[in-house]
């Protein structure tokens, strides 16, 4: 198996190169791997976002992005991206970097970890659910979906 880690502020540019990558084999849009290790530069130095790097190459990344919530003490995760490179799956990275995730979001207080997976990956929601994601809401033994709305930003001082 290989290790996974936790990565810092200064491996912007290998994060960036695997998120960019991920957008790439699934044809969905990217502001390239420049714009976004400007920013991620600023994230993963900041307390609200980590990634996590697998793999020797790294060979994959899981972007966390954390916030508060008024039903938990404590924070609630979202795994943005969970990414391994196509010759490197199946190998375990997955499994590995899930692992670190879960403690590093435990060591910073949270609660509950999300994630959101399209209907038709299959193969992501077998993963995930060998990882303990739930599908079933425990509680009520209904399906948990997630939705989203993109909106478009107001110029500063707009309405």
């Amino acid at each position: 198996m290989t290790r996974a880690r936790l990565a810092a502020a200064d491996d912007a540019e290998s994060v960036a190169r695997l998120l960019y990558d991920f957008n790439t084999e699934f044809d969905t849009e990217s502001p390239g791997p420049t714009t976004l290790a400007r920013r991620l530069r600023s994230l993963l130095a900041g307390t609200t976002t980590f990634a996590v790097l697998g793999g020797e190459g790294p060979d994959g990344v899981a972007l966390v992005t954390l916030r508060t919530n008024v039903w938990f003490d404590g924070r609630v995760a979202l795994l943005d991206e969970l990414y391994v490179s196509p010759v490197r799956r199946g190998r375990g990275i997955g499994g590995e970097m899930i692992a670190v995730v879960a403690d590093e979001c435990a060591a910073r207080g949270v609660e509950l970890l999300e994630v959101n997976v399209d209907e038709g990956d299959v193969d992501a929601l077998r993963f995930y659910g060998r990882h303990d994601f739930e599908l079933i809401q425990p509680e009520t033994e209904e399906r948990a979906f997630y939705l989203s709305r993109m909106l478009r930003p107001r110029p500063a001082g707009g309405r």
